[in-house]
Order: C-alpha cells, then structure tokens, then sequence
C-alpha cells in the first residue's frame, strides 16, 4: 500500500485500511446514502462486517461525515468566488483568529491557509454579487488586520468533487 495513504493507528489491528476497507470507502465516497445491506452485497461481506467496519472508520476519522450534496444553482446560490485574503499581520493569533471568524461563516465552503501567496484561500458560495458584496463587507472589509482581497468569479464549474482517490480501490 503506498506510504501516502494516512496511517491510523486507531483503527483495531491493522495499520492502515485494508482492501476490504477502501472499497467501502470508495462506494460511500460516491454515494453515501446506499444501505449497509446494499453496501455489504457490493463488497462482498456480511451486513454485520459492513457496519462494523464502517464504525471504525468513523471512530478513526477517516470518515468525517457523510452530507448530501445540494446543487447551489438549483437552490439560487449561483456565485462562487474563490478569495484570496492577505493579513496584515501573520502572528499565529492573528492567523487563528481570521480562520476561526472565516469558518464561521456559512457562505465560506472551504478555508484554506496556505503558503507562497496570500495567508487565506476561501471558497465563497453566495446567491450573487449583492450577496458577495455583503459577505464582503461583513467579513472582509471589516477586519482592520486584512491588508488585501483578491476575489476571482467562477463563469463555469468545468468539475467539483468531494472524492479522494484511494490506492489498491476498485
């Protein structure tokens, strides 16, 4: 199994997922809401192996969640902007901070700190640009330790996926 795979000790006896594993992994990655009687028939084991193996994946944090994934078009929130944020000011307390206020707000996907470039990279999904403009102002503009915003605006989403590609799956 390649060594960039995570290691989790967590899960009981074995070091990391075994194939077994990753082909659940795989199936739940595409579609999360399948049965465990359903999940079991297509990986070969019995419903009671299926879902205690599912369970230890949850309780070792490889499965963080399982969500539905809503169309933001179909629901009227049609603009994605990816926000490049640079502070001021990077202290570590600073930088918590900004994540911390960042993340709380349901318009931001995805908050990434990064490196090279600006100190944030975010994933906004708002209804349109008047929306933006408020999220803007709310969370951007209003923060005196954010020295420069950059904002660029999806006109098409070409791909958008949730899955990891998992080694030895399939």
């Amino acid at each position: 199994m390649p060594a960039d795979l995570p290691v989790s000790p967590s899960l009981p006896g074995e070091q990391t997922p075994d194939a077994t594993d990753l082909r659940i992994l795989e199936l739940l990655q595409d579609d999360a809401s399948l049965s465990n009687q359903s999940l079991a028939e297509r990986v070969h084991v019995s419903p009671a192996t299926c879902l205690r193996r599912v369970k230890r994946l949850e309780e070792a944090g490889i499965i963080e969640r399982r969500v539905a994934i809503l169309s933001p078009d179909a629901l009227g929130a049609g603009l994605t902007a990816i926000v490049e944020v640079t502070l001021d000011h990077q202290a570590a307390e600073m930088l918590a901070k900004f994540e911390a206020r960042a993340s709380s707000v349901p318009a931001v996907q995805q908050c990434y700190r990064v490196s090279g470039g600006p100190d944030f990279v975010l994933v906004v999904q708002v209804r349109d640009m008047e929306a933006y403009h408020r999220f803007a102002n709310e969370v951007l503009n209003s923060d005196a330790n954010v020295r420069t915003v950059r904002s660029f605006f999806s006109v098409k989403r070409a791909k958008f996926g949730t899955a990891i590609s998992l080694p030895g799956a399939g």
